[in-house]
């Protein structure tokens, strides 16, 4: 199995396709599908408006993100368990990473954590049609990625690497079980 993290705009959406279309049997969860399924009572994270709780959101946004997460891991684990290798992929940062590297049960698990610079996403950022970046900006999520999430699985400066590098220094470092 494969985690797949980053700030938005990092390329994680781009980056888990394309890996999964690399390996034989594979599915691509994309865990902020779980977050779009809320329609009513939705609770987005926003920067502090709440009560100091992961980056300050409110206790309901709290709530929904580690359902979206937790949602996300059972259905990866369902993924492996039927086969397939599961490429997940979801902004997952802080402590709600080990807290999510929990959930899962299959292993080998490749925990792969996208940092391009804040420059870099600030151009990937601009070039999209669709909008990651509201009240948030990306050296906000930069500076909260890189200072307050454990240095766990591998982290790669995509800045100036294509998918398809990124791709095979993902596959280069799982070895052969990747």
């Amino acid at each position: 199995m494969f985690l797949i993290t980053g700030i938005p705009a990092s390329g994680k959406s781009t980056v888990a396709q394309a890996l999964a279309e690399r390996l034989p049997r594979s599915a691509h969860v994309r865990g902020d599908a779980f977050r779009r399924m809320i329609v009513g009572g939705r609770a987005e994270a926003l920067p502090g408006d709440g009560t100091g709780d992961v980056a300050g959101l409110t206790e309901e946004a709290l709530r929904q993100l580690r359902l979206r997460h937790s949602l996300a891991a059972a259905s990866a684990d369902a993924y492996a368990a039927s086969g397939f290798t599961p490429v997940l992929q979801d902004v997952i940062l802080g402590d709600e990473l080990p807290r999510t590297i929990a959930l899962l049960r299959t292993r080998p698990l490749h925990v792969v954590v996208l940092v391009p610079s804040p420059e870099a996403i600030a151009a990937r950022e601009a070039g999209r049609k669709k909008r990651a970046y509201g009240a948030w900006t990306p050296t906000d999520l930069d500076r909260a990625l890189r200072a307050g999430t454990p240095r766990i699985g591998l982290w790669l400066d995509t800045s100036r690497q294509t998918p398809a590098e990124t791709v095979d220094a993902i596959l280069r470092h799982a070895g052969p079980t990747g």
